[in-house]
């Protein structure tokens, strides 16, 4: 397989081409806004937004106006059928997930939103109630960036009245890019000091002197990291400190790429640990591929000395 470093003009056209497949497919049903549009919301709207029109509140003054009635800010117009808390479940193909596979095989892994557009057709009254249709409007040729090189996505959505009559449309565009590479930091560059305070700098110390304790209560025996002062299970302030045998499993992870801090080599993975004594920690990993880090894996932990001044525990993951 030839390496993204190693790829010609024809290859990068080729892939292009297998992106544009996706263009002017739709990205799952209608999905229909969970309440009409109303006054409650277009209050809530107008107080956050610092919008005194009265047009949008005022029924005196919109009577009175061009419009004859209320009318929603035209910039709600997302709002109305923004999805909440609870994650949209498409079913059957997801054409923009099997997008996203395809741009990340070339390692186009990071994202950034670039720029919207909205348009609008006509006014929103209380009583709408809108459904919303989503596009795969463009897909661009590679592209390079301050970022890093990718492709910009722009997908098209566009909002229907309970009459099927368009009332706008929104055009939202990102950039799925690989990240530039960065240069090492220099060797003299030493990694960012925590912030110690009377309540965790022994943990620090304990590190310095080889040592990876976890807080437990001596009242209740709860174990707790990070530390404390008090008992978050009965309040207690007595405490002392308990050597973990450094051993857990990743819960969870991330891998950064901007903004990237001195000290630190990127990209940087950056591990949940739950160790096996009951207590989750944040750390890096040492000695391991980023693509041998999964959720669910074993890892020792190693105390690793970054500088003269500063140890730190760093998760080794099994094969």
């Amino acid at each position: 397989m030839t390496s993204v470093d190693q790829e010609t003009e024809k290859d990068k056209q080729a892939f292009w081409q297998k992106l544009q497949a996706f263009v002017g497919k739709e990205i799952g049903p209608a999905q229909l806004s969970p309440d009409e549009v109303n006054i409650p919301m277009i209050r809530h709207w107008c107080e956050a937004i610092g919008d005194n029109n009265p047009i949008y509140l005022d029924t005196t003054a919109a009577e009175a106006s061009v419009h004859g009635q209320i009318v929603a800010p035209p910039t709600m117009l997302q709002a109305w059928v923004m999805a909440g808390l609870k994650p949209r479940v498409l079913s059957g193909t997801n054409p923009y997930e099997d997008m996203n596979q395809l741009l990340f095989s070339k390692q186009f892994t990071s994202v950034v939103a670039t720029n919207c557009e909205q348009t609008y057709d006509r006014y929103l009254h209380p009583g709408d109630r809108l459904s919303m249709t989503t596009t795969i409007d463009a897909i661009s040729t590679e592209k390079t960036t301050a970022l890093g090189t990718g492709h910009f996505v722009t997908t098209r959505q566009d909002y229907f009245d309970q009459n099927n009559q368009r009332v706008g449309s929104m055009l939202f565009r990102i950039i799925r890019f690989r990240p530039a590479t960065r240069k090492n930091p220099s060797p003299h560059v030493v990694r960012p000091r925590p912030a110690t305070t009377h309540d965790n700098s022994w943990w620090f110390d304990g590190l310095q002197n080889g040592k990876l304790f976890v807080q437990r209560c001596t009242n209740c025996q709860a174990l707790r990291f990070p530390p404390g002062p008090v008992c978050p299970s009965c309040v207690s302030m007595d405490w002392h400190p308990v050597e973990a045998v450094g051993t857990g499993t990743i819960h969870s992870f991330v891998v950064t790429h901007y903004p990237q801090v001195p000290g630190l080599e990127y990209p940087l993975p950056v591990l949940l640990v739950d160790l096996d004594e009951g207590v989750r920690m944040v750390m890096n990993p040492i000695d391991t591929d980023i693509a041998d880090i999964a959720i669910g894996k074993k890892v020792d932990i190693v105390l690793l000395a970054t500088d003269d001044e500063l140890t730190l525990p760093f998760a080794r993951v099994h094969k």
